[in-house]
């Protein structure tokens, strides 16, 4: 973009099949509200031959991330060792993408872009982090992340809050990126002296919380869900909620706001026995 900012999502061979979340992911683009320009600047980064090969047909900005040292594949098993260097090679591809210069919003693709999330995100903050749950009536800190979702600024501090993260990996041995960085939030804060801000879920939902205001929210995460096919069935359902509420006239949607409600993802929540509930 023109203040250096890049968008990067990351797929493998299952992720990126036709009709899977690849797909739903870049349509959300073209169905939000001021959205489909940010196409230009995504970043699709391949984590398998299979998964590049479908990105070049779909997008025109894909990256083959190679592991040099871990045989990958999409059926690689979660928190398996090749798994566990993957992640990590992720956060080392991120930290040389901030040191040219360029700040970037990471998204995971099991989530679909409604509104142009850069209205959203603190101008102040070297980070800014999504949550699945969020009160502001709690410290910043106290809020759990999620980085399913994190926009980073290209600053001194964010390049070292990188590298204290990938260094912080042999503290906690056999687990990924995001419980370190919940280990060692409060470590970045006082000794690297980061802005961390978390991200509400009025305007970053996800079905771990979201709430049912149709007018805020820029992004829907298909968090708290195991499978690819329970995490395409629910998102659909929020393609088809979301398209009923752009055919609406403005005052269609004050006047029936108070119906206006996203469909309980239930296949999700069934794979994780998740009952919170959503806010109005």
């Amino acid at each position: 973009m023109e203040d250096k900012t890049v968008i990067i999502t990351t797929v493998n061979e299952a992720w990126a099949r036709p009709g899977s979340l690849l797909d739903i992911y870049l349509e959300s683009f073209k169905n939000g509200e001021d959205t489909e320009h940010l196409l230009a600047h995504v970043l699709i980064v391949a984590l398998d031959p299979a998964g590049f090969r479908r990105c070049t047909v779909v997008h025109p900005h894909c990256h083959l991330l190679e592991v040099k040292i871990a045989n990958l594949t999409s059926a690689t098993p979660f928190m398996s060792k090749e798994y566990l260097e993957l992640v990590w090679t992720k956060l080392y591809l991120q930290q040389c993408i901030l040191e040219l210069g360029y700040n970037f919003l990471c998204t995971d693709t099991d989530m679909i872009l409604l509104r142009d999330p850069f209205r959203r995100i603190p101008v102040y903050a070297d980070m800014s982090v999504s949550s699945d749950d969020f009160s502001s009536a709690r410290a910043p800190l106290d809020n759990p992340p999620n980085t399913g979702l994190y926009y980073m600024k290209a600053t001194n501090r964010s390049i070292e809050m990188l590298r204290y993260w990938q260094a912080a990996r042999p503290r906690f041995p056999g687990v990924n990126d995001q419980p370190v960085f919940v280990k060692i939030k409060t470590e970045l804060i006082e000794k690297l002296q980061v802005r961390i801000e978390p991200l509400d879920t009025v305007y970053f939902g996800g079905f771990c919380e979201y709430h049912d205001d149709f007018d805020k929210i820029c992004t829907m995460h298909a968090d708290c869900c195991i499978g690819v096919d329970n995490k395409v069935h629910d998102l659909m359902d929020v393609v088809a909620d979301w398209r009923r509420y752009r055919s609406m006239t403005l005052e269609e949607r004050k006047n029936t706001s108070a119906n206006l409600t996203w469909t309980v993802p239930l296949l999700c929540r069934k794979s994780t026995n998740w009952h919170k509930p959503v806010h109005p």
